[in-house]
C-alpha cells in the first residue's frame, strides 16, 4: 500500500516531484470520477467525512442512512414539528419531495408555539434545488404592496413549484397577500396543487388575481376558499375550468370579499353569482365581461339583495335583457360608477326603465358603449333619473342624436364631463346647445371620430360664454374646421387643456383666435396630426401661452419648422415635454433649444425628422443635462455610433432609437 503514495517517475500525477508535504496523507484526494483526482490543500478540511475502503487502485465511500427513506407520512411529522423561519426554509431547499410536503402543512397543523421563537426575516422566499425545476438566482425578490407582501408571476415562472415556494418562504412574514399569476405555462403551469400549496401555507392572504391559467379548476379555489378566509379581491380572467361550484365556495367562506371581477369564463353561470349576492355583504365593486351563460337572474341576484353595497358595476358583452337594467335602476342605490358595454339584448325599454326606476340616486358616473338601445328618449330618462350624474361617457351609440343630447343637458343639472365617440349623428348644433346648457359646471368636453360634425356656418349664435369649460379635445373628426373652431373660441375663455388631434380641415385662421380668447393661459396643447398649421399658429402659442405651457405636442405637423422652435426656446419656460416629429426641424431649431438658458425640458420627441443630422448633438448633449426621455426614432441622418456614445454621455436619460 505504501508504494501506491511513494510512486514517482514518469508517471507522477505531477511531473518534475510530489507536490504534497505528506504524500501519505489520504484525506487530500476526492474521488470526482474514474481518472480524475482533485488536490485540497492540507488547511483546509476535506469535504467527504465518511470513511474510505481502498480497495486496489479505487477509493469507495461507505452508503450512510438517508432520511429519504422514511415514507412521507414521517416526514410529514418531523416537518410539523420544525420551528419557524430559516429552519422550514432550510428544509425546503433539500428536494423538491420536501419541499411539496412541507407546503401541504396548514398552520393548525403545526405542533410549535410560533409566537415564543424568534423569526429570522429574508427576503426571499425558500429557492428550489430539486432536479425537476430550478429557480434562478435573479428571481425578484417578494415585495411589500398596501402593507402586505405581493408577488407576481408571469409566463413559464408560472408553476406549482414556485407556488410552493412563496408560500412556504413567506411564513415567517407574516404571510402573502397579493398574489398575481399571468400565463399558462404550457410544460408544468400552476394547478389546483400549486392554489393548494397557497391556500394552506398563505392564510392572510387578500388579493389573487389569475389570468390566462386554463389548468387552474374549481379545486384549487375551493383550496382558497377553505384555507385563505380574508380574501378581498378576486379576479379570474380566460379560466374556463371554473365554474359555479368555486364561486358557491368562495362566496360561503371568504365574507370579506369587496371587489370581484370575472373576465371570459365560459364555464360560469348564475348560480356562482346569486351565491355572491346572498353571501357577501361587503361586496362593492363586481365587474362581468364575456361569460355567455351569465343571463338576468344572476344579475338580479346580485343587486337586489338587501344588503347590497355595491357601487361599481360593470357589465360587458353579456346575454341580459332589459330586467337586469330595470333592476339595476330601481335597486343600485349605492351605485356610483356604472359600464355597460355591447349588450346587445337591451333595448330602449331597458335604458328608459333604469332612469325610471329613480334608484340611482348616487350615481357619478355612467359609460356606455355600443349598444343600440341607448336612444334619445332613453338619455332624457337618464338624466332626470340620476339627479347627481358629473360625468358621462358614451361610445358608439348609433341612434343618439342632438335631440336626446339637449334633453339630456337640460335634465343633467350637475354633468362636469361629457365624451362623445363614434356617435355620428351629433352635430355642430347639438355640440353648441350643450356648452349653452351646462355653461356654469361642465368642465371637459371630448368628442372623437363623430362624423356628424360638418364645418356649417350658423351666423354668430347668441349664446352666453361656458366660463367653467377647462378641457376641449377634439379628435379626428374630419368635418370639423376653422369655422367650428372660431365659434368655440368665443364660448370658451378659460381653457387650460386643448387637444385638436387631427383635424386637417384647420388652419392658422381658425386656431390662433382660439388661442387669443383663451384669457387664462394654456398649460397643455396637442394639434398632432394638423397637417395645414404652420409655425403662425405655433410662434402665437409661444407669445401669448409660453408663460403657461408645460405640454406642446406639435408631431406630423409638416408646415412646422424651425421658426417655431426658436419661438418655444426664446418664451416657453415652463415647458417640460415638447414633440415635434415629423415636423420639418433641421439641425438649426435643435440648435436654438439647446442654446436657451431659461428651458428645461424633460422630454424631447424628433423622432422621424429626416433633416437632423449629427450637427445636432452638441445641442443634445446640452438638453440633457435636464432630458428624463429623448426620442431619436427613424432620424436617418444620426448614426448608430453616434447613438450609442449619446447613450453613455446621458445615462440619466432614457433614449430610443
Amino acid at each position: 500500500m505504501s508504494k501506491l503514495f511513494e510512486f514517482t517517475g514518469d508517471g507522477d500525477f505531477c511531473p518534475g516531484g510530489s507536490l504534497y508535504p505528506n504524500p501519505k496523507e489520504t484525506s487530500l484526494f476526492l474521488s470526482l470520477g474514474r481518472h480524475v483526482d482533485v488536490y485540497f490543500p492540507a488547511c483546509k478540511r476535506s469535504r467527504v467525512s465518511a470513511p474510505f475502503v481502498i480497495s486496489g487502485d479505487q477509493l469507495k465511500q461507505k452508503k450512510k442512512a438517508s432520511i429519504n427513506v422514511l415514507p412521507d407520512e414521517c416526514l410529514f411529522e418531523i416537518f410539523r414539528r420544525l420551528p419557524a423561519g430559516q429552519e422550514r426554509s432550510a428544509c425546503a431547499c433539500v428536494s423538491k419531495r420536501w419541499l411539496l410536503l412541507m407546503s401541504n402543512i396548514r398552520g393548525d397543523e403545526l405542533c410549535c408555539n410560533e409566537a415564543t421563537l424568534p423569526l429570522k426575516r429574508e427576503d426571499n422566499p425558500a429557492p428550489i434545488n430539486g432536479q425537476d425545476e430550478e429557480v434562478s438566482g435573479d428571481e425578484p425578490p417578494v415585495k411589500k404592496d398596501d402593507g402586505y407582501l405581493s408577488r407576481v408571476l408571469e409566463g413559464k415562472k408560472a408553476t406549482d413549484v414556485r407556488l410552493a415556494a412563496i408560500a412556504v418562504g413567506t411564513s415567517g412574514h407574516g404571510g402573502l397577500g397579493k398574489l398575481l399569476i399571468r400565463g399558462n405555462n404550457s410544460i408544468r403551469g400552476v394547478t389546483d396543487l400549486g392554489l393548494r400549496a397557497v391556500a394552506r401555507g398563505c392564510p392572510s392572504l387578500k388579493v389573487l388575481s389569475i389570468w390566462n391559467v386554463s389548468s387552474v379548476g374549481d379545486e384549487g379555489l375551493i383550496e382558497i376558499a377553505n384555507g385563505c378566509r380574508q380574501l378581498e379581491k378576486l379576479e379570474l380572467c380566460h379560466c374556463n375550468a371554473v365554474s359555479d361550484k368555486a364561486l358557491i365556495s368562495l362566496a360561503k367562506n371568504c365574507r370579506q370579499l369587496t371587489d370581484i371581477s370575472i373576465d371570459s369564463c365560459s364555464s360560469l353561470r348564475n348560480e356562482g353569482l346569486q351565491a355572491i349576492g346572498q353571501n357577501c355583504p361587503n361586496l362593492k365593486s363586481i365587474s362581468i365581461n364575456n361569460c355567455p351563460h351569465v343571463g338576468d337572474q344572476g344579475i338580479a341576484s346580485l343587486l337586489s339583495n338587501a344588503s347590497c353595497v355595491l357601487t361599481k358595476v360593470k357589465l360587458q358583452t353579456l346575454q341580459v335583457t332589459d330586467l337586469s337594467l330595470a333592476v339595476i335602476g330601481h335597486y343600485g342605490k349605492a351605485v356610483t360608477d356604472l359600464i355597460l358595454a355591447n349588450l346587445q339584448n337591451v333595448s330602449e325599454r331597458g335604458f328608459w326603465g333604469m332612469g325610471k326606476g329613480h334608484g340611482l340616486q348616487k350615481l357619478r358616473s355612467f359609460a356606455v358603449a355600443s349598444c343600440q338601445g341607448m336612444t334619445d328618449l332613453a338619455l332624457k330618462e337618464l338624466g332626470k333619473g340620476c339627479p347627481n350624474l358629473k360625468q358621462l361617457c358614451v361610445h358608439k351609440c348609433a341612434f343618439l342624436s342632438d335631440s336626446g343630447l339637449d334633453s339630456f343637458a337640460k335634465a343633467a343639472l350637475s354633468l362636469e364631463r361629457l365624451q362623445l365617440e363614434e356617435c355620428h349623428r351629433i352635430t355642430q348644433s347639438g355640440l353648441f346647445a350643450v356648452l349653452a346648457i351646462c355653461g356654469d359646471k361642465l368642465k371637459s368636453l371630448t368628442l372623437v371620430h363623430c362624423l356628424g360634425m360638418k364645418d356649417l356656418s350658423m351666423g354668430s349664435p347668441m349664446l352666453s360664454p361656458c366660463k367653467s369649460l377647462r378641457s376641449l379635445s377634439i379628435r379626428h373628426c374630419p368635418g370639423f374646421g376653422d369655422i367650428s373652431l372660431v365659434m368655440l373660441a368665443k364660448l370658451c375663455p378659460n381653457l387650460r387643456h386643448v387637444d385638436l388631434s387631427g383635424l386637417q380641415g384647420i388652419t392658422d385662421a381658425g386656431f390662433v383666435p382660439l388661442l387669443e380668447n383663451c384669457d387664462g393661459g394654456l398649460v397643455k396643447i396637442k394639434i398632432s396630426g394638423c397637417t395645414n398649421l404652420t409655425d403662425k399658429a405655433v410662434s402665437a402659442i409661444a407669445e401669448m401661452h409660453g408663460w403657461t405651457l408645460e405640454v406642446l405636442n406639435l408631431e406630423g405637423c409638416r408646415k412646422v419648422g424651425n421658426t417655431s422652435l426658436v419661438a418655444i426656446a426664446e418664451n416657453c419656460p415652463l415647458l417640460n415635454d415638447l414633440d415635434v416629429s415629423l415636423c420639418a426641424v433641421t439641425d438649426f431649431g435643435v440648435a436654438a433649444l439647446g442654446r436657451a438658458d431659461q428651458l428645461n425640458l424633460q422630454i424631447l420627441s424628433i423622432s422621424g425628422c429626416t433633416q437632423i443630422s449629427e450637427k445636432c448633438l452638441p445641442a443634445l448633449r446640452r438638453l440633457g443635462q435636464s432630458l428624463v426621455g429623448l426620442n431619436l426614432q427613424h432620424c436617418s441622418g444620426i448614426s448608430k455610433k453616434s447613438v450609442d456614445l449619446l447613450v453613455e454621455q446621458l445615462w440619466r436619460c432614457d433614449i430610443l432609437h
